[in-house]
Order: structure tokens, then sequence, then C-alpha cells
């Protein structure tokens, strides 16, 4: 079941009942770390590495951010941590950045934040990973998952977050 599919039910039940049966496997296998759920927001449906593959709850950051917290906390409940990602938004793109630079700075919105500073307000996030993005508008010169700029001072100063972050690049 895609976030795609989880957002257009917005259901809390259904959100629950899928994010748990996958937690519940995680654990069972012995993993306690999901690298999700993805908080993107699908600001561009036609991005291949989001919009396209289904990986966004929502173009409706409340859906997004309120779908993720039933997420993390049905995989609270079986013992597993999570990482949301890709911090600051990469629901913009219109690149892969799988295979090269993708630069966001024309297309991100501000209102991509939103989801990661509700569940950081909420005391939801265990961990969270960056997005392989270059976005002049918050740094000019270091892609996120280098910038200093958007992790210490976006990330951990001005949302609040005092976890863990990560990268899988």
């Amino acid at each position: 079941v895609s976030h795609r599919y989880l957002g257009e039910v917005n259901n809390r039940d259904t959100t629950m009942h899928y994010a748990r049966q996958m937690a519940d496997e995680l654990a069972w296998s012995g993993v306690n770390m999901n690298l999700a759920p993805d908080v993107d927001v699908n600001v561009n449906a036609e991005c291949p590495v989001i919009g396209m593959l289904g990986r966004s709850f929502s173009a409706d950051t409340a859906v997004v951010a309120q779908n993720a917290e039933w997420f993390v906390d049905a995989h609270h409940a079986a013992g597993v941590a999570c990482a949301v990602k890709h911090f600051p938004g990469h629901g913009s793109s219109a690149s892969d950045s799988h295979y090269g630079l993708t630069d966001v700075t024309d297309t991100w919105l501000p209102s991509e934040l939103h989801p990661f500073g509700q569940l950081i307000a909420r005391g939801k996030i265990d961990a969270v990973m960056t997005a392989h993005i270059f976005n002049r508008q918050l740094d000019a010169e270091l892609p996120a998952t280098l910038s200093h700029k958007m992790l210490t001072g976006l990330l951990r100063n001005r949302l609040g977050f005092k976890g863990v972050i990560l990268t899988d690049d």
C-alpha cells in the first residue's frame, strides 16, 4: 500500500493498520528502524522520485503530517523507530536525485517544511533523513545533505529538532 493511497483514504484506522502490519514484520525480522515515512509534500505530481511513485501522502501539508504521525505511532507501538524524509522537502523536484543534481530552487515552497515542523513539535520524530537536493533559497552553496544552514540553522535551530540526522548517500 502506497503513501498516496493512505493519504487519499486519510483515515487513522487504515493508516495505522497498514503501518502496524509493516512495523510488525520489521520487528519480527529484527529491524528496529524504518527509513520511513516519506513526509514530502506532493507539490509536483510529475516528480519522478516522489509523486510519480506514490511516495507522498498528499499535496495537502496537513494530510501529510497527520498520516505521517499515525504511521510513526504504529511503528512505535511495535518497537520500531522511524526516520522521516526527505528534509527539507523533495516533493517539488522535477528530476530524480539518484541520477544527478536535483535543483529545487525555483519550485520548492516553504510549506514543505510544515510536516517536519508539526512532527517535531509533537515529539514524533526519531531521526530525519536529508534530501539530496540543492536549494538556493536555503543555501546558495551546498546541497541539503552537506548544508550547515539547512541541517543546523533550519532543522535544529529554527524547527527545534534535537535527534539524529542521517543520509543514505
